[in-house]
């Protein structure tokens, strides 16, 4: 996990980041900055140690950072004042996709009752979250709102030290701090500088 997570954080995030460049030039310094702060803070954040020496897994990282920075830029293309539309086809494609797990793995169709209320929880999260995703590029950059969007482990953090009580190390807490900074960077210079 301290490998994963990070890379697949930093290709989710470099992905639309460098997409967002391309198309719209760079952003201000301050956001800049922001930026190049959020990539640590997660690098930092999502750091474990595996003391079993474990494979790393560095090639579904790869694949799943590359599949998360394809969608932050495919679903950032959508025309402006749509948010249902990429909401249907990101459901379509995942429910596409799991049928196809499903039947090439030879899974049965139906889940366990106790689980369906979570499952339900999970889709109505995941849905929201796409929702402000897409409310987000079309606000502002897709590379600023990719950016923001990849901070998620740092959340993750904060939560299991506040609702669990879960210990935070010292890395988990700079990356913490400098996310928080990040964020007002980020928040704070919107204007683009051409080039």
């Amino acid at each position: 996990m301290g490998v994963v997570a990070p890379v697949t954080g930093l290709i989710a995030a470099a992905l639309p980041v460098t997409v967002g460049f391309a198309r719209l030039g760079l952003p201000s310094g301050e956001v800049l900055v922001g930026i190049a702060a959020a990539l640590v803070a997660v690098i930092l954040v999502s750091r474990t140690s595996d003391p079993g020496g474990r494979p790393s897994g560095i090639r579904y990282a790869l694949v799943g950072g590359v599949g998360l920075g394809v969608f932050n830029v495919a679903i950032a293309a959508f025309p402006e004042q749509r948010v249902a539309w990429p909401l249907v086809v990101v459901k379509v494609a995942s429910l596409a996709a799991i049928a196809i797990v499903t039947v090439v793995a030879r899974r049965p169709w139906r889940m366990p009752r106790a689980i369906l209320p979570a499952a339900v929880a999970v889709a109505v999260l995941d849905l929201g979250g796409n929702a402000f995703y897409v409310l987000a590029t079309q606000a502002g950059r897709v590379d600023v709102a990719a950016t923001l969007s990849s901070l998620y482990p740092v959340t993750t953090v904060v939560l299991a030290v506040a609702i669990l009580r879960e210990h935070v190390s010292r890395t988990h807490l700079v990356g913490i701090v400098i996310a928080g900074a990040a964020i007002v960077l980020i928040a704070g210079g919107s204007t683009p500088v051409s080039g």
